[in-house]
């Protein structure tokens, strides 16, 4: 045993287990006082040696090593915003000190498999106490093997286990118990064996790890409290999407991201900052869709993860300023709403004032949570409302969903179709609403599937000669051969939707298409200069996931790839998946990484690139998160368990 420092062991103990203390009579004789001596001066000689002498051991697979010299859904932004927008009709892009703490991943599998005993002990009661100061001063590193356990006491820090990241992890493996609710663990009992625990794939998920600090120590560091960071210029950013409000959209966003990764002291700010600063009140009109999926689907994660009543606070408090986008003739939302005096518009070049589906339909995760949590089920109702009527509304002639609505008249504005930009997350809660409800009924995922096989038989194509995979984008009854960045996360919805399909035949599309797809977004990662791939993939004019548009070709920390190889990973468990991921890595920091933090290129075909110098929430919320969960097992965040939403917050499922 041992693995968590001796603090957390009985005083006595042997292989784990406590020992019975000795008694020691009422008299001594001077033989005995004699021997005492002797002893007790070899006892500080050999003690003493074990303080002195200096460790000439190597580093564990778990040190930290150096660095290396979706919104989404909405429109694309501009990288060249300069964050100096201060209404929310600007562009949508999606539509402190490192803490001495241990991974939750390694922490759970030393428990699982050599300290069932001791963790008995700490959670007698359900509750763990700790010494912080203590925690911070000694650092323990583990060394686990399948017969032996060696712990050595070091001064450096490290990303191994200590006994304030033990006793915080612990919890990951118990239910989370909110109320009247229950929320499953983080990192279930392991099924299958470890297939992360070898050398190579630990080293990986640590330097993701070492990544993510580095993104977050620079926001502390220069844009705390402020929405996002630039990382050349050391101060903070805010998108048009925030409406020009301060609202620390970082830390929401990176919330569960540290939890996950073990690093709580980075949590505990965090926290820490939402329970005194996070302040909704705010006369701006701001996204509701962005705000939806960044501020209310973090604060219901944090709270899910860790039953934290400040959390469900401000999120019942941000979803109650929401509420008024959906004060409409139809029940549609509008794009803005001010959070101070609830008024709402749409952008006026959405279609001449629609509302846009990628933003309509993505609301339903979030509002449904929202309502299990509260107990008013008024959340629940107005996104019911709302996905009935767009279902159930005759689609144009094309037969698919168009990318705006009206939500005046209920009427569609447009036949324009895209799984990218403007379309995207609401074929992704199709899905996931029905997952999230528990995969209980075939007819309840039927919309997903009725809509997949109409982009199969009218947006799938192959491409000459390279025969790629890409879903096009419909302008009418017109195609265009692009497939964008964004429109890259549905080769993980595939993975994800060929599970419960309901027959073999669309299964097995589900599966091929999702292998094929996902191949077609890594071409565009890795024919490009800086093998990070851009905005968008042409298929025509001679181009194959490359883009001839000099506008298409930047990138901005985005997730849907590394997303798609994710889900690949866990449904397949193709090794390729994993060394794709990892060339992302490599590329990331090599190319990304600038000032105090990470930034967005302006080209990914010139090299060296010109960086955007903007640290969007999302790389820490989605980018950072997937790729340190493709290097972990399948029992951390396990997929029958919890369902991400579209900015990659994790809900429980019911």
């Amino acid at each position: 045993s041992g693995v968590f420092g001796m603090a957390v062991l009985p005083t006595h103990v042997a292989e784990g287990r406590p020992l019975a203390a000795h008694r020691r009579g009422p008299n001594c004789t001077s033989e005995n006082k004699l021997l005492l001596i002797v002893f007790g001066a070899f006892c500080v000689i050999l003690f003493g040696s074990f303080f002195f002498v200096p460790d000439f051991g190597g580093s564990s697979a778990t040190d930290s090593p150096g660095h290396a010299g979706h919104g989404h859904h909405g429109v694309m932004v501009d990288p060249r915003d300069d964050g100096t927008h201060n209404g929310a009709g600007g562009l949508d892009h999606k539509g402190g000190e490192g803490g001495e703490d241990g991974e939750r991943v390694q922490v759970k599998q030393i428990d699982t498999e050599k300290d069932d005993d001791v963790k008995g002990e700490q959670n007698a009661g359900g509750e763990e106490e700790e010494d912080d100061g203590e925690a911070e001063d000694e650092e323990t590193t583990s060394t686990v093997s399948p017969t032996t356990t060696t712990t050595t006491t070091t001064t450096t820090t490290t990303t191994t286990t200590t006994k304030a990241a033990a006793a915080a992890a612990i919890p990951q493996e118990r239910a989370v118990h909110a109320g009247s609710l229950t929320f499953p663990p983080i990192i279930t009992p392991q099924a299958t064996p470890n297939s992360w625990q070898d050398a190579k794939n630990e080293e990986r998920r640590v330097r993701v790890r070492e990544m993510m600090k580095t993104a977050w120590n620079g926001y502390k560091a220069h844009a705390w409290g402020q929405n996002e960071l630039m990382p050349i210029s050391k101060r903070g950013h805010s998108a048009g999407i925030f409406g020009g409000t301060t609202m620390g959209a970082t830390i929401v966003d990176a919330l569960d991201t540290l939890w996950i990764m073990g690093l709580d002291a980075e949590f505990k700010d965090g926290r820490d900052w939402v329970a005194a600063s996070l302040n909704f009140d705010v006369n701006a009109g701001v996204s509701a869709f962005e705000i939806t999926i960044r501020f209310l689907g973090g604060l219901l994660t944090a709270y899910s993860l860790t039953g934290d009543e400040v959390f469900k606070t401000k999120a019942h408090d941000i979803g109650k300023r929401l509420l008024p986008a959906f004060n409409t003739p139809t029940g549609i939302p509008h794009a803005i709403v001010n959070l101070a005096t609830g008024s709402s518009q749409n952008y006026g070049w959405a279609a001449g004032g629609c509302s846009i589906l990628s933003e309509l339909g993505t609301m339903q995760l979030e509002f449904e949570m929202l309502a299990r949590i509260t107990g008013e089920n008024v959340f629940a109702e107005k996104v019911r409302k709302v996905m009935d009527y767009v279902v159930a509304l005759p689609k144009p002639s094309n037969g698919m969903y168009g990318n705006y609505i009206s939500a005046d008249n209920g009427q569609w504005c447009s036949q324009d179709v895209s799984v990218g930009a403007l379309g995207d997350s609401f074929y992704e809660y199709l899905l996931k609403y029905w997952v999230w409800m528990g995969s209980k009924d075939l007819a309840g995922r039927k919309p997903f599937d009725d809509a997949m096989m109409v982009i199969r038989d009218k947006l799938v194509h192959r491409s000459q000669p390279s025969n790629l995979l890409y879903v096009a984008e419909a302008h009418g009854s017109a195609l265009q051969h692009k497939m964008g960045h964004l429109a890259c996360f549905i080769g993980g919805l595939f993975a994800l939707g060929a599970k419960n399909a309901p027959n073999a035949e669309l299964e097995k599309w589900y599966k091929e298409a999702a292998r094929d797809i996902t191949a077609t977004c890594h071409e565009g990662y890795a024919r490009s200069a800086t093998k990070l791939g851009p905005e968008g993939m042409f298929f025509e004019n001679g181009q194959e996931a490359k883009s001839y548009n000099p506008g298409e070709r930047y990138y901005i920390l985005r997730p849907e790839v590394v997303e798609a190889y994710f889900y690949l990973w866990r449904t397949t468990h193709e090794q390729k998946y994993r060394d794709w991921a990892w060339e992302a890595v490599e590329a990331i920091e090599r190319h990304c990484r600038c000032g105090d933090g990470y930034c967005g290129l302006r080209d990914v075909e010139a090299v060296p690139p010109q960086q955007d110098d903007v640290q969007q929430s999302f790389f820490l919320a989605e980018t950072m998160k997937y790729l340190y969960l493709i290097f972990t097992d399948d029992n951390v965040v396990p997929l029958d368990k919890w369902v991400f939403n579209t900015e990659a917050h994790p809900l429980p499922v019911f």
